[in-house]
């Protein structure tokens, strides 16, 4: 989202010009990088609760970061992020703290810029006697019991959600992912890569499963944050048919967008007008009912794609977004394995025509299943471990051809050893909790805290 006072407040006078936005975006393979983006819960160390925004809460850790270079970000006066660069600290609605990181050229910058952000963070929340976690669903608290932070968007959203879904106030304020952000060089490579991995989204959910319990014990599902984006607000989530139709581009994107995915808000003046529900084509028309809003333009545009939750999402660069947060380890694999199968033109070719092989619907089929089963689930005649195995191996290889090298000499494929482990029998970090749960904790969920704690 566009922070206030630094929209681009250009008129919108044609679709060509929305895609052209977005194709700005493609650039040479040489200027390709790699922007990993996490989240994780706070907690008291006392009780385990989540921190409110004040006092003693969110706002003091973003002030206390505040003094290591970062420059506030202001909502109605309330500072709700942080921005240093191109890197960003933000709030997700019930306090979840993320770091945006900059544009690094390896993995191993990767791992180095989450360790650094870590350090920071456990300094300014110890004299709070707060700690963090990342897992990828609330462990412990009801929606109800949930904190909730004073940004304008939120508001309308949490008005918004249950409209349109039964679990979208779960996934605002019980989840946390890990994202990682990659490049493409046009629009025919930018087809290309988010075909490839918006069908193995599914893979990446099972892989990365790391949220099996609900509301203090297990209730059956690996990764309770991707059973809740099943019924968030579909029309904006999932794996869209239009992404696998022939002709897609950005045009089509463009005109996907501003008719079939609602707006939430315009934000004008620092104040956010609700207008959600409406489409951004009636915003185009000057349809929306609302004075307020006045003319569309670039930055309302630009906000709007912000309110796109598709498991991978196209701005001017690709999101992935299928995985659940995690250990330091996993949040570099999850980096790892996108860039190992996006970032080679052979790994990318021969990953491509692995995906080819199966109906694209086949792949969707699997984000109802992989939420319950993860690695389990069945896959042509086997399981999804069968299909990653595969999947991991390219981006094995991937990583291998691109040979960047860490001080020690080792190159990026170091970092897919955790997901190298799972393909071959291992537990996911959801079945590593299961197995604490019913023996060494003896049923109390509140170790996970601890034992999972940055």
């Amino acid at each position: 989202m566009s922070n206030p006072g630094d929209a681009d407040t250009t008129p919108i006078t044609s679709m060509r010009q929305l895609a052209d936005y977005i194709a700005v975006g493609g650039k040479p393979a040489s200027q390709w990088t790699i922007g990993t983006e996490h989240e994780k819960f706070g907690f008291y160390a006392n009780n385990f609760r989540s921190p409110p925004y004040e006092p003693n809460g969110i706002r003091a850790i973003l002030e206390g970061i505040a003094t290591t270079g970062w420059e506030p970000i202001l909502d109605r006066g309330n500072p709700i992020g942080l921005k240093r660069g191109l890197a960003s600290v933000s709030l997700e609605p019930a306090g979840q703290l993320e770091l945006s990181g900059g544009l690094m050229p390896t993995l191993h910058d990767t791992k180095s810029e989450i360790e650094a952000h870590y350090e920071d963070v456990r300094r300014v929340s110890a004299p709070f006697n707060l700690g963090w976690s990342a897992l990828g669903f609330h462990p412990t608290q009801t929606r109800e019991e949930m904190p909730w932070m004073p940004k304008g968007r939120y508001a309308i959203m949490k008005r918004y959600m249950p409209i349109v879904g039964t679990m979208g106030l779960d996934m605002m304020t019980r989840t946390c992912t890990v994202q990682v952000n990659l490049d493409y060089a046009d629009e025919a490579d930018m087809v290309k890569k988010l075909r490839v991995s918006l069908a193995l989204q599914p893979l990446a959910t099972a892989l990365f499963a790391n949220s099996p319990f609900y509301e203090g014990k297990p209730n059956g599902r690996m990764s309770n944050r991707a059973f809740a984006w099943t019924d968030t607000d579909n029309a904006r989530s999932g794996i869209p048919a239009v992404f696998f139709e022939d002709g897609f581009g950005f045009e089509r994107y463009v005109n996907w967008l501003i008719d079939a995915v609602p707006m939430y808000f315009v934000l004008r003046d620092n104040k956010y007008i609700d207008v959600a529900g409406r489409s951004f084509r009636h915003f185009l028309n000057g349809q929306l009912g609302n004075s307020e809003a006045g003319e569309a333009t670039m930055g309302d545009f630009a906000d709007h794609m912000t309110t796109v939750f598709t498991d991978v999402r196209l701005k001017r660069f690709l999101e992935m977004r299928g995985s659940d947060a995690g250990s330091t380890e996993m949040m570099v694999a999850q980096s790892a394995l996108w860039v190992g199968l996006l970032y080679d033109p052979a790994a990318l070719e021969a990953v491509s025509a692995l995906v080819r092989k199966h109906d694209w619907r086949s792949f969707a089929a699997l984000r109802a299943q992989v939420p319950h089963t993860a690695m389990a689930t069945p896959w042509q005649g086997g399981t999804l471990r069968d299909l990653g195995r595969e999947v991991v191996a390219i981006a094995m290889d991937g990583l291998k051809a691109r040979a960047r090298l860490d001080s020690a000499g080792r190159d990026e494929t170091i970092h897919l050893a955790p997901l190298q482990e799972i393909v071959n029998g291992g537990p996911t970090q959801a079945e590593h909790w299961l197995s604490r749960f019913h023996g060494a904790w003896n049923g109390d969920i509140t170790r996970i805290f601890t034992e999972s704690a940055i």
